[in-house]
């Protein structure tokens, strides 16, 4: 999928990570469920806090959409479980600190910091069909109204 300027239609390979709660994702796990993959930058900094909370405020709507919500970021399984609990968020996060997810969905970037140059996560959110296949991308997400777009999108979808 990293190869392809747009992998959308394209069935996701196969992945495990770790993630909160000491549980581990694997893909195939979700078969016969949407899902929705948002990755984000950095675990307690104010966009990504909005955005998790938006998630978060919305997630009985995606349920009943039969969509599961997942974060991902780089940081470590304790920031992780850290910033779930502060935020009381309904869905687990998937720690990726050696980049394997966020490689496979190509979204490390080079950013602008403070005026200099830093690799980081671009904000992009991703729809994965009941099938396994990549069916929605956003990239490069702003995060006013984003869930929303987010929550429509897969509504539709049902």
């Amino acid at each position: 999928m990293a190869d392809s300027p747009s992998a959308v239609n394209l069935t996701v390979p196969e992945f495990s990570a770790a993630m909160t709660g000491g549980k581990n994702f694997t893909l195939s796990d979700y078969r016969g469920k949407t899902l929705v993959l948002y990755f984000y930058p950095k675990d307690n900094t104010p966009g990504c806090t909005a955005e998790s909370m938006s998630f978060r405020d919305l997630y009985d709507q995606f349920k009943q959409a039969h969509a599961e919500i997942i974060g991902i970021s780089r940081d470590s399984i304790r920031s992780h479980d850290g910033f779930k609990a502060k935020l009381g968020l309904p869905f687990e996060l998937i720690a990726d600190p050696d980049e394997t997810v966020c490689n496979l969905f190509n979204v490390m970037k080079m950013k602008t910091m403070y005026g200099k140059q830093v690799r980081g996560i671009e904000r992009s959110t991703f729809v994965i069909d009941g099938a396994g296949k990549l069916v929605k991308e956003w990239r490069g997400v702003k995060v006013p109204g984003h869930v929303d777009d987010t929550l429509e999108y897969v509504k539709a979808l049902t």
